[in-house]
Formats: C-alpha cells, sequence, structure tokens
C-alpha cells in the first residue's frame, strides 16, 4: 500500500508499505477519505508521538473507509460496511488496521470527505463539552479559532446542547459561514478576538488556540467559570494569574484524547456511537469542508492544514 511517512528530518513523504495484518479484534479498512489535524504537524516536529501499538511515521488521526477484512472474533462489523474512525495515528495511507470497538457506522447518505472529517472533531468537541465540562442549556459559551475543525465541531454541538454560543474568529471574511453553523432557530453570536470581553463573562471559554495571553481569559469569565484548553497551536507556555482563578472559583480544564487507554478511547467511542452519530444522521450536525487532496498531493495538504484561513476540515483521499 501506499503511505505518507514522517522521515528522520521531520518531513513527509510518500512511500510503499505492507499492508496492515489482521489479528483478533482487528478490521482491515480500505481508506476512502482521511481528516488532516494539527496533531499531524506535531508529529512531524517530534512534539506528539503515536500512542503505542499505532504506526509510529504514518500520521493520520480519522479515517473513512469501506470494511475489507474482520479478524477472528470480530462480530459486529461485516466486510462492505462503511465506517469512520478516530485512530492513533497511520490513517494517511491506502489501508488500516483499526480495533473494531472503535468504529463508527457512517450514516446513509454521508460522503466519505464528510465521514473523514467527523471522527476527531466530534469526539473532541463532545468528549470535552459534554462529558468533561458538563454544558448545560442557557449556558454562555465563547469558541476561540471556532472556524477550524474542532471549533466548527465545538460550535454545532454547544448550540445543539441549547449553550448560546460567542464563536471567536480572527477572519472576518469567514464570520457569516461559522454564524450559519447554528441550527434554524438558533443563534451564533460571532466576534474577532478584540471583541470576546464585550459578550462576558461566559460560563465556559473554550481554549483552541493557545498562545502566551490564552489564560487572561480568566478575567471573562463568571463565577464557577470553567475554561477548557483543548488546542495550543498558537503556542504551549501561558502564564496565569493564579488569584483571578481563586476569585472567579473557576476550574481549568485541559484535555487531550491521543494519549488515553484503549479502554478509555472504546468507552469514547461508544458514548459517540450512541449519542453523536444519530445526531449527524438526522442533520442537526455537519462537516464543514475546507479542501480535499489526492494522497499523491499530500505536501498541499499539509501546507493547507498549516495556512491560515481554513473552514472545517481538510481532508486526503487515498
Amino acid at each position: 500500500m501506499r503511505a505518507v511517512v514522517i522521515d528522520g528530518r521531520g518531513t513527509f513523504r510518500l512511500a510503499e508499505r505492507a499492508d496492515p495484518a489482521v489479528g483478533p479484534g482487528l478490521v482491515a479498512v480500505r481508506v476512502h477519505a482521511a481528516g488532516l489535524n494539527a496533531a499531524d504537524l506535531q508529529q512531524a516536529r517530534g512534539d506528539y508521538p503515536a500512542p503505542p501499538g499505532w504506526p509510529a511515521d504514518i500520521p493520520g488521526l480519522e479515517i473513512a473507509g469501506e470494511v475489507e477484512e474482520v479478524g477472528a472474533g470480530v462480530t459486529d462489523v461485516r466486510a462492505g460496511d462503511r465506517v469512520m474512525a478516530l485512530v492513533g495515528g497511520g490513517g494517511h495511507a491506502e489501508k488500516i488496521a483499526v480495533p473494531a470497538e472503535l468504529l463508527l457506522p457512517i450514516p446513509v447518505g454521508l460522503s466519505w470527505r464528510e465521514a473523514a472529517g467527523f471522527p476527531e472533531a466530534f469526539s473532541t468537541a463532545w468528549d470535552a463539552l459534554v462529558v468533561q465540562a458538563g454544558v448545560r442549556a442557557g449556558d454562555r459559551v465563547l469558541v476561540t479559532g471556532a472556524a477550524g475543525g474542532v471549533g466548527t465541531a465545538m460550535v454545532q454541538v454547544a448550540t445543539a446542547s441549547g449553550a448560546r454560543v460567542v464563536a471567536s474568529v480572527r477572519r472576518t471574511a469567514l464570520h457569516n459561514r461559522v454564524r450559519e453553523l447554528a441550527p434554524a432557530g438558533g443563534g451564533v453570536d460571532v466576534v474577532s478576538p478584540g471583541q470576546e470581553g464585550e459578550r462576558a463573562p461566559y460560563d465556559l471559554i473554550v481554549e483552541l488556540v493557545g498562545g502566551e495571553d490564552c489564560l487572561r481569559r480568566v478575567e471573562l469569565l463568571r463565577t464557577r467559570g470553567k475554561i477548557l484548553v483543548v488546542g495550543v497551536q498558537g503556542g504551549a507556555v501561558a502564564p496565569l494569574r493564579m488569584v483571578d482563578l481563586m476569585l472567579a472559583r473557576a476550574q481549568l480544564i485541559g484535555t487531550t484524547i491521543r494519549g488515553r487507554s484503549p479502554a478509555e478511547k472504546a468507552l469514547l467511542a461508544a458514548t459517540v456511537r450512541t449519542g453523536v452519530v444519530p445526531l449527524l444522521a438526522d442533520g442537526r450536525l455537519r462537516v464543514p469542508l475546507d479542501a480535499a487532496f489526492p494522497l499523491d498531493r499530500y505536501a498541499d495538504a499539509y501546507a493547507r492544514l498549516a495556512g491560515p484561513g481554513k473552514f472545517g476540515k481538510v481532508v486526503m483521499l487515498p
């Protein structure tokens, strides 16, 4: 099979690799589309290694494709099924072996490209907002970096939960597109970063950008509010005035999925399978797509991922 690999210099190249082996509990999937994420770039820099058991040098955290082979002990999926999954790596290839317990069914009518952009973004959004932060109807939620793949998922999951969302988007040309993520009758207030304070106080702030100033947003919290740190592409070190956190009686929550145990990931997949995929099937959630590239244009795909002005997901098409 062909796969994008990370060489010893931290750069990407296309290479031939052996097809993955299908052991007990595993399923071989022919990849039709694969999502790109900031973690792929971090992995190439050596900052975010793949978990044990996943390819150490093939990036790619989310895939959509067709089941080709089923390993011993697998009973819930069969050859020909359309599936998607959040994986630990190896997704930017023509084939991948995935634990059956991580697979999600692709709703009827959803394209391969849309399916490839769903697992990481919406698993992250649901786990962070609903499971960890306990977002509730009526909460005022600020989402920073709201035009990206995870950002657009956060906006939709928060509105589906009944929250009032303020989406912070640097590029004003994208404001209307983010505003249109809200379902009919729902509202998303879109602002530039410098306007975030005008909509304060917030019950929950979702930090998707990072940078040295990001934790100053604790000043925008309502008493007993929460800051949820999910992304740090803008910088992973930020000072915090502890007294501000104390006076607000606030919570600071950090989260990532990649480093969790297999059992934790299987539990999250089950939660998404029963709680989130039905919302996608009903049209209450959608996967905005920014761009798609064939596998042999991997360099263009990663350049688009690293560049500014994206709206939604970038995907590759093996």
